[in-house]
């Protein structure tokens, strides 16, 4: 039977091939401001189909959202010229004559599979980056969000023909049509284990991807750290979007002396950004709900599993399943063997794992798949450089959670299991761009040349003196 979406990729291979290889640095720009210009006019809709979702407050919207796509846009509109550029290199003395650089050219024909859990800028920031490197694309967003699904259809449509870009819609039978046909590029954000099926599917037509997943990403606090600042960084990074974020804190390996206090200080900045009662805690519009019942299930599974296993609940673990409502919960007493440590969250709790040695803590992080985020906590360089020395990770932030995500200088991406590849900024539009090499010879004699047969004792002398002498 034939892909039903087989016809819109091929209308957009010839809009490429004929329009817009040829498009230039101003028409992308306008191209973008045109996006950003739409963004701005339309901030009230995008902010109420997040909260028909799940509840996204305004606030969260607007900051997590709608700034990172933002400027991701102002962003190119700013550098687009320099990261286009053709770049020089150095020739080397065995190639004596000749003159190289590099261009950077559309891959071409893009998809780009976006998940539920910040769905409008994982769906339109790594468009902003296909936009600026010249590209065509297909966008899949997550059908677990529906509102903000039809809002990115009516974006889309009111700004791009299909040609050059177009929404599908719909859920696994449409991914997986869509993973059939080859493309120049697949971008896909979301779990570990869909990442595996990106990767094998794109295997098939020797696709490029970048994947960007998750994992358990951990937090290390040693005993110098400043426990006030550390649990107040540590509440707000964990509960943005109620936990389901791919950089959230997944657990808190903690110093023995300080986990005491430490658990003071939480419970203290919590009460202080979420309010004292069950009740002022559950109708605080700052809290995400869990997007929906299987994850509400799954996330409450893992509380009750952990608990029968000796976990001790610090705060929260109350629910309402009318609205996937769970409260933020801290569990303390947590093992390397209880179910809450053993998958990645993705929802409103954290638990403590205590250690004595340093290297402790960097032997539980490395028994694991390497993290998208790892993130420290101490006054110590010493330590810290440590940490850094003996464990992997995609990103790291110290004394500080979650952030960089939105620094737009930075490489976003994960190390294996968490990630393949790089994006924002210009490392994103670099991914949606193939790096072509040009090097053009001089015409008449050159040094390789010298080189050409017939091989006699002379030539044989240059071959081994470039061999081991240059």
């Amino acid at each position: 039977m034939a892909n039903p979406f087989q016809e819109i990729r091929n209308n957009q291979q010839f809009y490429f091939e004929n329009t817009l290889r040829k498009s230039s640095l101003f028409e992308r720009k306008q191209k973008l401001k045109k996006v950003k210009k739409w963004i701005k006019g339309n901030e009230s809709h995008i902010i109420k189909a997040l909260y028909d979702d799940f509840r996204k407050s305004p606030e969260e919207v607007r900051i997590a959202e709608i700034k990172p796509v933002i400027s991701e846009i102002n962003d190119a509109l700013k550098n687009l010229r320099d990261w286009a550029a053709p770049q020089r290199v150095k020739t080397p003395l065995y190639l004596l004559g000749s003159k190289s650089h590099i261009i950077l050219q559309p891959k071409g024909l893009n998809l780009i599979i976006a998940p539920w859990n910040f769905p409008f800028n994982l769906t339109i920031g790594p468009l902003i980056s296909a936009i600026a490197a010249g590209n065509c694309a297909v966008l899949k967003p997550s059908e677990l969000t529906p509102n903000c699904e039809q809002l990115i259809v009516r974006m889309i449509i009111e700004l791009f023909p299909p040609e050059e870009i177009t929404v599908i819609t719909g859920g696994v039978e449409e991914t997986t049509q869509l993973l059939e046909l080859a493309w120049d590029h697949i971008f896909f954000t979301g779990s570990p284990q869909v990442g595996k099926i990106v990767m094998k599917a794109a295997s098939n037509h020797l696709t490029p991807v970048t994947l960007e997943l998750g994992g358990k990403n951990p937090v290390i606090v040693d005993n110098t750290a400043n426990l006030k600042d550390t649990a107040q960084k540590l509440i707000w990074g964990k509960l943005i979007n109620n936990g389901q974020s791919c950089v959230s804190p997944n657990y808190v390996l903690v110093h023995s002396k300080i986990k005491a206090k430490l658990i003071i200080e939480l419970k203290k900045a919590f009460t202080k950004m979420y309010g004292q009662t069950k009740e002022e805690v559950q109708s605080n519009n700052e809290l995400t709900r869990v997007v929906n019942k299987h994850h509400f299930k799954r996330i409450t599974s893992l509380i009750d599993k952990s608990i029968e296993q000796g976990a001790n609940v610090i705060i929260g673990n109350e629910i309402n399943s009318d609205d996937n409502y769970i409260s933020p919960t801290i569990l303390d007493n947590i093992t390397t063997s209880s179910a809450i440590f053993k998958d990645e969250i993705f929802g409103p709790v954290l638990p403590l794992i205590d250690f004595q040695l340093l290297d402790d803590a960097t032997s539980i992080i490395n028994k694991e798949e390497a993290p998208l985020a790892l993130y420290i906590f101490s006054s110590s360089k010493k330590n810290t450089k440590n940490i850094i020395r003996n464990t992997s990770a995609g990103t790291t932030a110290i004394n500080e959670t979650t952030i960089q995500f939105i620094h737009g200088n930075l490489p976003f991406g994960g190390n294996g299991h968490s990630g393949i590849g790089r994006s924002h900024g210009k490392y994103g539009f670099t991914a949606f761009s193939n790096e072509r090499a040009i090097l053009k010879q001089l015409r008449g004699f050159t040094t390789i040349k010298l080189i050409y047969p017939p091989t006699n004792k002379f030539k044989r002398f240059i071959i081994r003196f470039m061999t081991w002498r240059m």
